[in-house]
């Protein structure tokens, strides 16, 4: 298990953000991560446009994670309609 900070974006709509935070947490419990840290940043403004929207919805994770699990993640979060953007930061010990 390695730390990473884990930062996703979601779209601003109020269904859209619950649905995203569902898939979220049901990828998280099917892979055994062990969440240590969740914070809701609130809707912020985009520098610029992203999938045709210029602002998001902010939520900033610190796991406990399987190296192997985050390549699925990522594929899984591609999929999304509801996510926006995301980043997974290994973090220093």
């Amino acid at each position: 298990m390695r730390n990473y900070e884990f930062t996703i974006i979601f779209d601003t709509t109020e269904e859209k953000t619950q649905a995203g935070l569902k898939l979220v947490t049901s990828l998280f419990e099917a892979a055994s991560v062990e969440i240590t840290k969740q914070d809701d940043m609130g809707v912020r403004l985009f520098a610029y446009e992203m999938k045709k929207q210029d602002k998001g919805h902010y939520f900033y994770y610190e796991i406990s994670a399987d190296p192997a699990s985050i390549v699925t993640f990522e594929k899984k979060f591609l999929l999304s309609n509801t996510i926006i953007k995301y980043l997974f930061v290994s973090k220093e010990k």
